[in-house]
């Protein structure tokens, strides 16, 4: 050994936290769009205190990044999501929870508390901002000046980061995973919150093991919930190796169950060991149930079961068929588009329903592991177009927002926030979201970083 200490990569470049909270007016070139009026939000892991056990970057504290656009002007606050964690923490001056909670680098100070950190995604919905992640409640922030709320508490235990809103009736379904007092069970729930905000529902069943489940697929009629081999093992854990980890071998499968329904009539469906983040959306046709997917070979960021490195691949747009009429569970994959890419977003006012436009965050090849484009699939002719940014720039998830509510299927912008490397700061930019090739429209100039995050979410003025 040469004594050289490894560097954590989710804590240095863009990667690495920002810990002050600023208010700002941003200049902006080019020409913003006098009908774009209203609030991005960005939600990002951006740890208070530097970790002391082997960082991921899923385990950083919530901070959520706004630009609030009107008139053709800009104005960024940012501000930390103050968890009972954050909270903690920040009385004590130093880190405490060990990542995704593991008590073996947990202090023995905080064991049993709550260890949310809400940093992955951020919605809105019946009136309220709600920053999200997968291991605990929905926690309401103040939509103009960021301002900590508290937990949501008639959901009564952990929520998806991914709801999804109905279009039509304005319902949010959800689910959770690893359900009830002990860390890395495999129950799950399937919930939906009305229009209006009350929690109609909560029903609980059981996952064919323990998994990782980040996002899963709503239709018209029907959930489906993914649990592919990214498995959680709190014995795993306790040995000092990775909570989280690939095990192929478990195989993939996906529950589809209609919305309505109890949740002891979900069907199983199975296919090869693979892994989805996030898919696009999905939709009926007859009996079928199509779902577009970002679909990895082996799930990236995560080691293997023995704690040795896994092999990091590009994800790629695959469409999943299931024949609900039909004998056989198995699933139908069919490639859509061989750019690697992931954040696939759309025109949500086509939720569950079938669609035409989808935008995602792509990899080009000339940034190594890192996105350096935004690319718009129209899936009417399966043409593919992107802008590439220049060397060293880097963007997020790009969102669409319409032009209008009467607007046709992807009339409108595309919004994001991208790195620039050659210059260490970030950029909020608007595309034409029907000319992407183009290059942004507009963007507000930020003097400073916002490092790479999650997902976020316009809110519309």
């Amino acid at each position: 050994m040469d004594g050289s200490q490894r560097i954590n990569p989710y804590l240095s470049g863009n990667y690495a936290p920002v810990r002050d909270e600023v208010d700002i007016d941003v200049p902006v070139i080019g020409q913003m769009p006098r009908e774009l009026a209203g609030a991005f939000y960005r939600n990002g892991a951006n740890p208070q205190f530097d970790p002391t056990d082997d960082y991921h970057w899923f385990s950083g504290d919530g901070m959520i990044h706004g630009f609030f656009v009107e008139d053709g002007k800009v104005r960024y606050r940012n501000r930390f999501v103050r968890t009972p964690k954050w909270v903690t923490e920040n009385a004590a001056g130093r880190r405490l929870f060990g990542t995704f909670g593991n008590p073996a680098t947990t202090d023995p100070s905080v064991f049993g508390q709550d260890g949310g950190v809400a940093n992955t995604n951020i919605v809105w919905h019946a009136g309220k901002l709600l920053a999200l992640e997968e291991g605990h409640m929905p926690f309401e922030m103040d939509p103009l000046t960021l301002d900590s709320k508290g937990y949501m508490t008639p959901y009564q235990d952990r929520v998806t980061a991914h709801p999804k809103i109905d279009a039509e009736t304005g319902e949010m379904t959800w689910f959770g995973y690893s359900i009830g007092k002990m860390p890395f069970t495999k129950t799950m729930s399937y919930g939906v919150t009305s229009a209006t905000g009350e929690v109609l529902r909560r029903d609980n069943f059981e996952a064919p093991y323990s998994s990782m489940v980040h996002d899963f697929l709503v239709t018209k009629r029907h959930a489906l919930f993914p649990v592919l081999p990214l498995t959680g093992s709190l014995e795993r854990a306790m040995t000092g190796l990775p909570p989280y980890a690939w095990e192929p071998e478990k195989g993939a499968f996906v529950g589809v169950m209609a919305r309505d329904a109890a949740v002891d009539t979900i069907r199983w469906f199975e296919t090869e060991a693979c892994y989805v983040f996030h898919p696009m959306n999905a939709w009926e046709e007859g009996n079928l149930i199509q779902a577009d997917v970002m679909e990895y070979p082996v799930a990236p960021l995560f080691p293997n079961a023995d704690g040795s490195r896994g092999r990091d691949t590009g994800a790629r747009l695959v469409r999943w068929t299931f024949d609900l009429a039909g004998a056989s569970n198995q699933i139908k994959r069919t490639p859509l588009d061989d750019m690697a890419g992931e954040f696939p977003r759309f025109d949500e006012r086509h939720a569950g329903l079938a669609y035409r436009h989808g935008w995602f965050a792509a990899n080009t090849g000339r940034a190594g592991g890192n996105f350096d484009a935004i690319a718009h699939v129209d899936l009417a002719t399966g043409k593919r177009v992107a802008y590439e940014f220049e060397a060293g720039d880097g963007p997020g998830e790009p969102v669409f927002v319409t032009r209008s509510a009467k607007s046709a299927e992807g009339d409108g912008w595309v919004v994001s926030v991208v790195y620039r490397g050659n210059e260490d700061r970030s950029d909020f930019v608007v595309f034409d979201a029907q000319d992407i090739a183009a290059g942004p429209i507009a963007a507000a100039r930020l003097p400073r970083r916002v490092p790479f995050g999650f997902h976020g979410n316009w809110r519309q003025a």
